[in-house]
């Protein structure tokens, strides 16, 4: 079976899910999202814990019944064998099989089985799935899905359904797949919840040109054991990315976002890539007002690599005096948007997540965020104050100003600006508004790169290569010059074109400008005639 049939397949059973909440009334429901995508967690978790058994035991791999053999271990070979799986696949008991809900869906009360089933495995994979909030608590992995059926007659009904569909479906093939393949399913799993709850958080989900352009750029040369982290993550779709370019085995991953569906979206998207090992790093919290992590002298963590696509504009006017203290005094170096008297959900909250990340950076790091085009060019205030410290720091990279509608919800015109505490030389600056096409996407227009553009762009930067109009590579020194200025367009060359002419051409263009100024000059005192006259009409009227 081809990698096509495996998404095909995927793809198919992920359509019949939300068929199957459609019936049941819960189409476009708050909560359809969490029946969706832990259902789909349910499956994946059952197939790759019989994946990685068979792997250990050929009797389990040779038996025509997989589930029927491991039965009859004893409860010390069951223990063994647990014990001899990684720490990215769920410890399972017999009873939590798909094929044994399958097995008794006929038994009543079935709805508080499936749920239970789904309760006891999280409780057990508790410790390694999880969850944390800012305050210390543990969101587990699943929820009593059928409760969400507000009719309870149908509860049983409802959870036989999704049963039957996941016991004719397996995952068994797709463990040996890579990134790409994971990153088109995680994509297609989330795309009807990929809204940003009215703009009040970041996006759960930044195009792959804008995730794959950072990690590039980010990772050019190999690394080992460093820590990535992103304080806005949302889906998580830049950490994946630059942890792909890394290799997930040499990294771990740090997050924190405010959002409980967006942190629930990153425990699937770690699980799919084999980053579990992160999962206890995820933070669900208010980064800005309580940032949770630090080290063991109670101080805020520094970071080796950090991503982020932060919100640009939200209303903190509630918290936004608590920010005014001694202890942020350092962290929020450039100072903290004033309360606004009218429209406060469009307070500029990135600016402090910007200086956040910048505070946040360990000695070598080196950082990749997506901010508001106007933040490259902002001639006063806090915006120019961040520009200063990066130049005076010598901690910038460059910036890469995107074509505008590269996010299909957003009509912002967006730049990634790049930070290296180690870039003591030269910064790129590249322009490049001018590539993409566009397409449509529902209601909304969007610009797609090509590869080869995306390419263009990564090549570019990491090359440190000046090209005519997309491009210019100018010391920390010239950008003081232009007032801070990030804008590769400020500092292109103005050209002045010159063409060699004849005596005669030159005295044939002359005597042409000469004409045509007389000819205007005549039908502008031709005007200036007409409307004395139209004046004095009207004061003999």
């Amino acid at each position: 079976m081809t990698d096509i049939d495996f998404k095909d397949k995927t793809k198919t059973l992920i359509d019949s899910l939300k068929s199957i909440s459609a019936n049941y009334g819960l189409g476009n429901d708050g909560n359809e999202f969490k029946i969706i995508t832990q259902v789909f967690l349910y499956k994946f978790m059952n197939d790759k814990f019989a994946f990685e058994v068979k792997k250990l035991d050929s009797k389990l791999k040779k038996a025509e019944n997989w589930e029927k053999e491991i039965s009859s271990y004893s409860e010390d070979d069951y223990e063994m064998l647990l014990l001899q799986l990684g720490a990215d696949t769920a410890k399972l008991k017999p009873q939590h099989f798909i094929s044994e809900l399958f097995g008794r869906q006929n038994e009543s009360d079935f709805a508080k089985l499936f749920d239970d089933t789904l309760m006891d495995i999280a409780i057990t994979n508790n410790d390694i799935f999880s969850v944390k909030t800012d305050g210390g608590a543990k969101v587990v992995l699943f929820d009593r899905l059928t409760e969400y059926i507000s009719d309870g007659s149908k509860r049983d009904a409802f959870a036989k359904a999704i049963i039957n569909k996941l016991v004719g479906v397996s995952f068994e093939h797709i463990f040996n797949q890579k990134f790409d393949f994971y990153a088109t399913i995680f994509e297609y799993l989330i795309k009807d919840y990929n809204t940003n709850s009215g703009g009040k958080y970041a996006e759960y989900f930044t195009p792959h040109a804008v995730a794959k352009i950072m990690a590039a750029i980010l990772v050019n040369e190999p690394v080992q054991d460093v820590t990535v982290y992103d304080p806005s993550a949302g889906s998580g779709t830049l950490l994946m990315n630059i942890a792909h370019a890394i290799g997930e085995d040499k990294c771990t991953i740090y997050s924190q976002d405010i959002s409980q569906k967006s942190s629930s979206l990153l425990r699937l998207n770690l699980i799919l890539n084999n980053l579990v090992h992160s999962i206890q790093n995820i933070i669900q919290g208010n980064t800005i007002s309580h940032p949770y992590h630090k080290n063991e002298n109670g101080e805020l963590e520094k970071f080796d690599f950090i991503v982020s696509n932060p919100p640009f504009k939200l209303d903190f006017s509630d918290y936004r005096n608590d920010l005014d203290c001694k202890e942020n005094k350092d962290r929020f170096f450039a100072g903290i948007p004033n309360i606004a008297k009218q429209a406060k959900d469009k307070m500029a909250i990135y600016s402090l997540f910007l200086q956040h990340i910048i505070f946040s950076l360990s000695k070598k790091g080196k950082a990749a965020v997506v901010v508001p085009t106007g933040f490259i060019t902002a001639q006063s205030g806090i915006d120019k104050k961040i520009r200063e410290k990066l130049v005076e720091s010598k901690m910038l990279a460059g910036v890469v100003s995107m074509p505008s509608n590269i996010f299909a919800t957003t009509g912002t015109n967006v730049s990634i600006v790049f930070m290296d505490k180690n870039n003591k030389g030269n910064v790129v600056l590249i322009d490049a508004s001018n590539l993409g096409e566009t397409i449509k996407e529902g209601k909304n227009q969007k610009t797609v790169l090509t590869a080869q553009e995306e390419q263009q762009i990564i090549d570019t930067f990491n090359n440190k290569a000046a090209l005519e109009d997309f491009s210019v590579v100018v010391s920390y020194d010239e950008i003081k010059q232009k007032n801070y200025s990030l804008s590769a367009g400020q500092y292109f060359e103005v050209k002045i074109e010159y063409v060699d002419i004849t005596a005669d051409e030159y005295t044939a263009k002359m005597k042409g400008f000469e004409e045509n100024l007389n000819k205007l000059f005549s039908e502008n005192r031709t005007l200036e005639t007409e409307i004395q006259n139209n004046l004095k009409g009207l004061r003999y009227e």
